[in-house]
């Protein structure tokens, strides 16, 4: 069994992420109890907070608290870590081009191919 930072996959936990769905949790919970008991004021509030949610995320994730798409270098997998490049957007980002954060398409960057060493 794998503990976060031991194995090779970036599961993009980010203070944006934990946010959103920490919020979105207390709204999904507030909109079943409002279903339970019948309270169409009490579902307004819980779709209220699903909107505090979206909201909260997208501006955690503009202020660099978010993840861009695809795997980051390990040095950023902590959850904790800013994005630097935020300010200018994320390729193919809905959000970021929401903002008006509009960069060209990332380029795909060329790896050098790793070698086998043989054993003597």
């Amino acid at each position: 069994m794998f503990i976060h930072g031991d194995d090779d996959h970036d599961l993009g936990h980010t203070v944006a992420g934990w946010s959103g769905a920490g919020i979105a949790t207390l709204g999904f919970g507030l909109c079943g109890f409002a279903m339970v008991t019948g309270s169409g004021p009490l579902a307004l509030v819980g779709a209220a907070v699903l909107a505090l949610a979206l909201l909260t995320t997208w501006a955690l994730h503009l202020a660099g608290w978010g993840k861009p798409s695809g795997p980051r270098p390990v040095a950023q997998w902590g959850w904790r870590v800013r994005d630097v490049t935020a300010r200018d957007g994320h390729g193919d980002c809905l959000g970021c081009r929401l903002a008006g954060r509009r960069t060209s398409r990332p380029q795909a960057v060329e790896r050098p191919a790793e070698t086998a060493v043989a054993d003597a």
